[in-house]
């Protein structure tokens, strides 16, 4: 675990890299990381960043039997491992349970209910967790399987409660209607959930129809979706292994909120390796906290500095290291006075153009959370640049900076655009 040391002999320090004339805003920014993270260190920390992420993290309710393929779908989403998803989910009701991503300061939040299996399933108390923060209904049922009764009572239940939720029915493990030694068809063959091709096979294309009609026949205002996945594992032998993702990706943008599709775009990174997978979705969630916090006048100024020191910490969990006060100043270093100036700068300025009446509030506000936003996003990738060359016994300056500047403009492009975090889109039908 990340530790936060402070202990070390100044009189023994080595200097960061830079010249003389950086290295006061260097030792100035050390200090104030180092401080701030030992106010952030407690699980008060922690929790006041958790809560603040949770505020908006959308919910996307998972409706489906067990083995329907739930996690999986999870797993794609947000590349949490197997170990994450197994203590990350928590119960929230008696009949279903809730997994929040990352649980450092949530993105996204899962909804999975259990109880389809039951008879008399109630879904009242489910429904009464996800009505304020809902965005979507995901409904899994694996392909074949012609007893769903189930789950479209548990989906017409909700309907008939909330008939403009939209709706999107995952229709997974398409292989179990493959002969021996068959693979997918490539490319991907479904259009809004329909085969295009005769090369999918027949019985295949009679379930899912089966089973459309039968969740058509529920009725709601709401869009309704359909996408055939199959999402296997290494072993099972079939490429890709997340075959239709990208689809499942697009029927989930079409039915939330273009706010909500970014942040489900956002958490996909392609060819990153293990730890920056594990990073990147823990520093889009404080990015976003940062944000959140900044919108409010003189509240960002104690807020901001603390959610990015907390987000060091996290980072340095995941490469098994700590900062200390000689790492932090070589950290800072790394960065330049240039970036520290501008960057203490931009804030205090930020600061004080949201006290501006109207306008402050207003298109100040907004500024702030998108310069919050974006060089807390930036921190947090020079960090694991930093990070990841330290792990190796040799940090790369340039590299670090580097890191930074991509990031920063990455990161505004978020803002602006809604564009995703992990670069261009996919054209494999494979997750990133």
């Amino acid at each position: 675990m990340a530790m936060v040391d402070n202990k070390d002999n100044e009189d023994n320090e080595e200097p960061a890299p830079g010249g003389a004339s950086s290295n006061w805003i260097t030792e100035r920014v050390a200090r104030l990381w180092l401080s701030y993270m030992s106010a952030e260190a407690g699980p008060d920390g922690s929790e006041r960043i958790a809560e603040t992420a949770l505020q908006g993290a959308p919910v996307l309710w998972l409706l489906g039997k067990v083995q329907s393929g739930k996690s999986s779908i999870v797993k794609a989403i947000t590349g949490a491992s197997d170990v994450e998803l197994g203590t990350g989910f928590k119960a929230c009701t008696r009949t279903a349970r809730i997994f929040d991503f990352p649980s450092e300061a949530p993105l996204v939040r899962f909804l999975d209910t259990r109880g389809l299996g039951e008879r008399g399933y109630d879904p009242a108390a489910d429904l009464e967790v996800a009505r304020q923060k809902a965005h979507a209904l995901l409904v899994v049922v694996r392909a074949m399987d012609p007893s769903i009764e189930s789950v479209v009572d548990a989906v017409a239940s909700v309907r008939r409660l909330q008939p403009d939720w939209p709706v999107v029915v995952a229709q997974t493990c398409l292989h179990e209607a493959y002969a021996p030694d068959e693979g997918h068809v490539m490319p991907y063959p479904f259009r809004e959930g329909v085969a295009e091709t005769g090369s999918v096979p027949g019985e295949l294309i009679r379930s899912l129809d089966y089973q459309r009609r039968l969740f058509e026949a529920v009725g709601g205002r709401g869009p309704m979706r359909f996408v055939p996945i199959d999402f296997t594992q290494a072993e099972d032998g079939f490429e890709p292994r997340y075959y239709g993702f990208e689809s499942l990706l697009d029927a989930l943008a079409g039915a939330v909120p273009a706010s909500v599709a970014t942040t489900l775009r956002q958490l996909q990174a392609s060819g990153l390796d293990r730890l920056r997978r594990r990073a990147h979705p823990r520093i889009l969630g404080h990015a976003s906290v940062a944000a959140a916090v900044d919108t409010v006048p003189i509240a960002g100024t104690l807020a901001v500095p603390g959610v990015q020191a907390r987000l060091l910490q996290v980072l340095a969990r995941i490469y098994d290291t700590a900062w200390d006060r000689r790492t932090l100043l070589t950290f800072a270093g790394c960065l330049g006075g240039g970036i520290l100036v501008r960057l203490l700068a931009g804030f205090g300025i930020r600061q004080v153009v949201k006290l501006i009446p109207v306008y402050g509030q207003t298109a100040g506000a907004a500024a702030a959370a998108a310069s919050s936003f974006a060089t807390t996003y930036a921190l947090g990738q020079a960090a694991i640049a930093f990070l990841a060359g330290s792990s190796k016994g040799k940090v790369d300056a340039e590299e670090v900076t580097r890191a930074y500047r991509a990031a920063l403009t990455k990161a505004f492009d978020i803002e602006r655009h809604g564009n995703t975090a992990g670069g261009e889109r996919s054209t494999t039908q494979d997750a990133p």
